[in-house]
């Protein structure tokens, strides 16, 4: 029996590929397809990253980007949100916001869908660790708690509704309990 060898595709080769919905991300080589958000996915998602917005935009300290893919360190990944400090976000030579962002995050954060593997997102977070970015969350609705990533590789549990969630530095300004960000589905 002949086998015909599977060609490997490239960074470079994937990130000239049709964008695909929900979006794909190319890790060690492999095309993996997010899932479809779905309710309490987008509902902590599009709040989330408003109310990041409105604490850190106005005073141009950091924006919160949804949805953006960000490709670095031999991965292009798409973080559910991704937050850039304002002097490290991309721009054009008009000075607007770039297409492209080939830079980690300063926070990245993912939000767990129904049947979306864990130990996938957490790599993600992880490889964002490693090339720079400062904290990462992983929130997961169903269970109703978050996991910090610390860029030091410390690991910590939020869970308790009076548990106040810890941010970047930068982001200071930004406060948030665990009972707040799980609220929102209930609006």
């Amino acid at each position: 029996m002949v086998q015909t060898p599977i060609k490997i595709l490239t960074l470079d080769e994937f990130l000239k590929l049709p964008e695909t919905k929900p979006a794909s991300e190319f890790i060690n080589g492999e095309i993996i397809q997010k899932p479809m958000p779905q309710g309490k996915h987008s509902t902590v998602q599009l709040d989330l990253g408003s109310n990041i917005n409105l604490a850190l935009k106005p005073q141009r300290i950091a924006r919160a980007y949804s949805e953006l893919r960000c490709t670095f360190g031999g991965r292009s990944i798409v973080p559910d949100i991704a937050v850039f400090t304002w002097k490290r976000i991309p721009r054009d030579e008009n000075g607007e916001v770039a297409n492209t962002f080939a830079i980690p995050p300063d926070w990245t954060i993912e939000i767990l869908s129904p049947e979306q593997s864990q130990t996938k997102v957490v790599r993600n977070i992880l490889h964002c660790l490693s090339h720079g970015t400062q904290m990462g969350w992983l929130i997961d609705p169903a269970e109703k708690l978050v996991f910090v990533y610390f860029n030091d590789q410390r690991i910590l549990l939020f869970e308790l509704e009076t548990d106040s969630l810890p941010v970047p530095a930068f982001a200071e300004s930004f406060n948030l309990t665990v009972g707040e960000l799980f609220s929102w589905l209930n609006e």
